[in-house]
């Protein structure tokens, strides 16, 4: 069964109707100030067309969503209030932010609304049922949550999933709550669906998949779904040491997940003669520390340890060989998938490898997705914009497990 679709809840008629929506709020904070400010708000713009669709067409709207990790009770580094004073400075329907969850405040202000209204519920993960493993504690969460599109006049409320991001988590807001309301599909969440498909049923060739972060073993299932579909698989970031030393190069002291290198092994044994190649850097720019003002230098990839900084160097960044050679694949692809920062980029003299692969992306002809999280980061924090890549994935970690194969809770719940 299709999942229903915004459209077909808009044209049912939403208008005084109150509609639970969960949306991916979930944006890095400054609290450096004296008060917290959002650092990248790529997260908020990409949920408010959906928000303003349902402000338009009348509807009481109930934006669900969390922030960070907090532990199961309320916390003010935690709250939601800059992420919906963000929101309301950005959209024209005004915006109300509930002091709790489902408490006293919510269901008072969610029962006021007017129509068109938006109201942002507090950190859905101030209450520890939101992720529970007990299906009843769950269950019973999601009752409250629905409970706040109750109306007196008997007006059937609906939910509408539009957090991608969170598609892959097995919780209340997700995937409890579908089936206490006429559960709906977001355009966000459709719209990442159709490029994930793209990705993985029918890219346009030369395919080239671009894979950095810190550990190879967050990224080991993608890898491993990825070998049979892309034609280069280049690896960067911190991930890479692992690649080196599976080689048997000296990586100095740079980050290295021991536990892997057998599995490496496997797969750069898997691709030979096959369809597929990795590619690895050839240069690597070290540190003398993880420091911004580290003194660094540029050392050949497979002998870091023989580097100015002998066995305490640190690879921070690809080198400018390596990332010309990365950019080259990216320019002559016809579809390029990018996940994961190529060096530590939040450290001006270790950015040049991300900035140069974010480059590429907006060069190249081809179809182009920003894998989200720390890459989404990275390309605006260098100064690139949003419409210069094909996609800016919201997704994360779904759109991770997305790749991997695995079946995603919350796309279950709306019947994808």
């Amino acid at each position: 069964m299709a999942a229903q679709t915004l459209e077909q809840l808009i044209s049912a008629g939403v208008k005084g109707r109150p509609v639970l929506v969960r949306s991916d709020l979930n944006v890095p904070l400054d609290d450096s100030g004296s008060s917290p400010t959002v650092t990248d708000d790529g997260r908020i713009r990409a949920s408010m067309p959906v928000l303003q669709k349902l402000s338009d067409a009348g509807a009481r709207v109930i934006v669900m969503a969390h922030l960070g990790r907090p532990k199961g009770e309320p916390d003010p580094q935690y709250s939601l209030r800059p992420a919906a004073a963000r929101l309301a400075e950005l959209a024209p329907f005004g915006v109300e932010l509930a002091a709790d969850v489902t408490g006293a405040d919510a269901r008072s202000k969610a029962g006021s609304l007017d129509d068109g209204g938006v109201l942002v519920l507090e950190n859905l993960r101030f209450d520890p049922r939101e992720t529970s493993k007990d299906d009843g504690e769950r269950g019973a969460f999601a009752d409250e949550l629905a409970g706040l599109a109750a109306t007196p006049d008997g007006q059937q409320g609906a939910y509408v999933d539009d957090a991608f991001g969170a598609v892959h988590r097995k919780h209340a807001s997700v995937y409890d709550i579908a089936s206490r309301l006429p559960a709906y599909q977001g355009d966000l969440v459709r719209t990442e669906l159709d490029v994930l498909d793209t990705l993985t049923r029918s890219p346009d060739r030369p395919y080239v998949v671009v894979l950095g972060g810190s550990k190879v073993s967050d990224k080991l299932a993608v890898i491993d779904n990825l070998m049979g579909q892309a034609d280069y698989l280049l690896i960067g970031g911190g991930m890479v040491f692992t690649f080196l030393a599976a080689l048997g190069h000296d990586v100095g002291s740079s980050l290295l997940e021991e536990d892997q290198i057998d599995t490496v092994k496997r797969y750069l044994d898997a691709v030979s003669g096959s369809d597929c190649e990795f590619v690895l850097p050839t240069d690597i720019a070290v540190a003398s520390a993880f420091a911004a003002d580290a003194e660094h230098e540029i050392a050949a990839a497979d002998s870091l340890g023989q580097s100015a900084f002998g066995a305490s160097a640190i690879g921070l960044d690809i080198g400018p060989a390596s990332a010309e050679n990365f950019a080259e694949h990216i320019r002559s692809a016809r579809t390029v998938f990018w996940n994961g920062p190529m060096g530590v980029f939040e450290f001006e003299a270790f950015a040049a490898g991300t900035r140069t692969v974010a480059s590429a992306l907006t060069e190249t002809k081809g179809f182009t997705v920003v894998g989200g999280g720390d890459s989404a980061a990275a390309v605006r924090t260098l100064g690139f914009d949003d419409n210069q890549f094909g996609h800016i994935s919201t997704g994360g970690g779904a759109s991770l497990e997305f790749l991997e194969g695995k079946e995603l809770p919350g796309l279950t719940a709306l019947g994808e």
